[in-house]
């Protein structure tokens, strides 16, 4: 008998944690100076990241840790750290420039990057979905129940790219200098989410001394 409980457990448990909705303004802010291709490129390879990460950790989280001698509380202050750094540059107006010259494919192809880093990790596939989806696959008890979680994974990965791939027309009218404000805005609640992933992973060390 399909345990359908345990599906809408899932996908609801992975959709809330990843937050593919709450994250746009934050991907708003990051890409702000960027042209629709470049967008294109970033929101696909934020897209990737989250599925295959997640993935990777739904069927070899535990294994990947206790391999590397990783824990969790580790990744969630490395990943605090990298946000920090991006939420400083959007504090002081450092965004991405416009121009795609010739002369600027390698800036182009660094600006991409941060659909791996910070979007895709530790943004979307973060510290708090990766827990969600190990926990989730240890408890599966089958196959069955482990293609669910597989399942909560993918819907949750579509809803992220739908989400960001069609974000701009809730900030078309914001305008330039408005954009620029919201995106200090943003700095500021990126830079606290980044502290909380620090203080997080602190707290939990601290616990485990």
């Amino acid at each position: 008998m399909v345990n359908t409980d345990f599906l809408a457990a899932a996908v609801a448990s992975v959709f809330v944690v990843v937050n593919p909705i709450g994250n746009i303004p934050i991907f708003y802010s990051l890409t702000l100076g960027y042209d629709d291709a470049t967008k294109k490129r970033v929101i696909s390879k934020v897209f990737w990241i989250t599925l295959g990460a997640l993935v990777m950790f739904g069927l070899l989280g535990t294994a990947i840790f206790a391999l590397y001698g990783i824990t969790l509380p580790a990744f969630e202050i490395a990943g605090g750290i990298l946000l920090f750094s991006t939420s400083f540059s959007m504090l002081h107006g450092e965004n991405p420039k416009s121009k795609t010259t010739v002369e600027d494919r390698d800036e182009a192809l660094e600006r991409e990057s941060i659909g791996i880093v910070p979007l895709g990790i530790p943004l979307f596939a973060g510290p708090g979905a990766i827990t969600t989806v190990i926990i989730f696959s240890g408890e599966a008890g089958s196959l069955v129940n482990l293609s669910f979680v597989m399942v909560a994974i993918l819907v949750t990965a579509l809803a992220s790219y739908f989400s960001l791939r069609y974000s701009a027309p809730l900030f078309n009218r914001l305008g330039r200098m408005g954009a620029m404000a919201f995106s200090r805005i943003e700095g500021i609640l990126l830079s606290a989410l980044a502290i909380q992933f620090i203080i997080t992973g602190i707290i939990a060390i601290v616990h485990t001394i």
